[in-house]
């Protein structure tokens, strides 16, 4: 069987977000954000904006097969990584706001997968060669947000609420920032690309822990941003269905 591409990803992300609408599931949030990612990712390679094209399909290709393969081991009653598990098994509870279920996903996928896609994609001394091609990519995230921002709060109105609650400083939730856990994500994969793979096993489960710990805290903030998402989640649509047509678009 040849390699995946690009195009085999997105058919991949189209049948994970056509499974969650087929059963209600909010799997499909963060899945139908990020087959918009992968599309805008497409047409940048597409069109050039990379130093190597070829490179960057690759590892958009192992980058996203982590997350496909995670949501086809929670599916199928198996356990992923710890932090796919805690993002994953939150989309069975209502009580998460949708902002929640984005950024558990983002994180799980940006501080653990990245890093290991990247030292997958190139190993040893070849690793320093991505970085300009790696922060192409938080250009193009950046071009996002906006669009990201606007659908949000055109399915949930009063997301802007914690930002009064919380604040600038204390709400790691509003102000988790994709660059950030870029540059995480670029420390793992320097710890990883050097090694050799038999050896990244201890490393890789450490980096697992502390993304699922910082999950866990997005999900549970403590009692005053929690009285919060309560007031947010009341004002939010319920409709699974409207939700992932809405970040999908």
């Amino acid at each position: 069987m040849p390699p995946k591409s690009i195009d085999d990803i997105v058919v991949d992300l189209t049948k994970i977000v056509d499974w969650a609408r087929d059963n209600r599931s909010r799997i499909g949030y963060f899945a139908a954000m990020y087959r918009k990612v992968t599309l805008a990712i497409r047409e940048a390679i597409e069109a050039g904006e990379f130093e190597n094209g070829e490179r960057m399909s690759r590892l958009d290709v192992v980058f996203a097969q982590r997350y496909i393969d995670a949501c086809a081991e929670f599916t199928a009653g198996t356990r992923p990584t710890a932090s796919w598990q805690i993002s994953l098994s939150a989309a069975q509870r209502r009580r998460p706001i949708i902002m929640q279920h984005l950024v558990t996903g983002m994180n799980a996928h940006i501080n653990l997968d990245l890093g290991i896609a990247a030292a997958s994609v190139a190993p040893g001394s070849e690793f320093e060669g991505l970085e300009e091609d790696f922060k192409t990519i938080n250009d193009i995230l950046g071009r996002l947000v906006d669009g990201f921002a606007d659908d949000i709060a055109e399915v949930s109105p009063w997301i802007g609420l914690l930002d009064r609650i919380g604040g600038r400083t204390d709400n790691a939730m509003v102000n988790f920032s994709i660059q950030v856990a870029r540059v995480e994500a670029w420390n793992l994969g320097s710890q990883l690309a050097p090694v050799p793979k038999s050896e990244w096993k201890p490393i890789v489960a450490t980096r697992d822990k502390w993304t699922a710990g910082f999950s866990d805290f997005l999900l549970h903030p403590g009692w005053l941003l929690s009285i919060g998402l309560f007031a947010i989640r009341i004002r939010e649509s319920n409709n699974v269905l409207r939700v992932i047509d809405v970040l999908s678009d």
